[in-house]
């Protein structure tokens, strides 16, 4: 029966990428020494997935692949998991965007649906394309145990999918480097009903 599927997705951020924080979008940074300790200290030795997944960039698949290799899980690249595209500030940290143009910064946190980043991906359509990708990776891997390998932004726009959120509100969401979440769906397509089992502490 449909409602018996039960399929479980382990959410986990990419840990500190070279050049540190900034809103990097798209731009390609590997990750650094301590993104590395970061992901390997948050995965440990656990072994409870059946596949992994992971948007394309660097500081996400890098980990997904070296995991995968090691605890021998097959590996699905999905390109819409990839970040929100920030624009003119891609690459720039907020110090440098406040020196610049501080309002439209603090008007994106306040109102990110009305307020983008110039030249940026709108957020409805980013949550779209998210949505989109998470119900490919459910209906993929219906029944299995899945750890997907994203962003911080990504990660919102799923826990914003799931609960209901109004899209106004994904900054109060905190996701640090290296954050793991849990989502449950029972069921599958339309009549699934998922469910936030944790977010913001260790796998288990």
């Amino acid at each position: 029966m449909n409602e018996d599927i039960v399929t479980t997705v382990d959410l986990l951020r990419h840990g500190e990428p070279e050049g540190g924080n900034r809103y990097r979008g798209t731009v390609d940074d590997p990750l650094s020494p301590l993104g590395w300790e970061q992901m390997r200290a948050a995965v440990g030795a656990r072994l409870p997935w059946d596949a992994i997944v992971s948007s394309p960039l660097r500081r996400c698949a890098d980990f997904a692949r070296e995991l995968a290799t090691q605890r021998r899980l097959t590996l699905d690249i999905e390109p819409d998991l990839r970040e929100m595209t920030f624009g003119d500030w891609e690459g720039r940290t907020v110090t440098e965007i406040m020196r610049s143009t501080p309002q439209a910064l603090e008007s994106f946190w306040r109102d990110p649906v009305n307020h983008p980043p110039p030249g940026g991906e709108p957020l409805p359509v980013f949550a779209a394309r998210v949505a989109a990708a998470w119900q490919a990776v459910l209906e993929r891997h219906a029944g299995r145990h899945v750890l997907i390998v994203g962003h911080g932004g990504m990660i919102r726009m799923v826990l914003q999918h799931v609960l209901g959120m109004p899209l106004q509100y994904i900054w109060r969401l905190e996701v640090p480097y290296a954050n793991c979440s849990r989502v449950r769906v029972h069921g599958r397509g339309q009549e699934a009903t998922p469910l936030l089992v944790f977010h913001g502490r260790g796998l288990e």
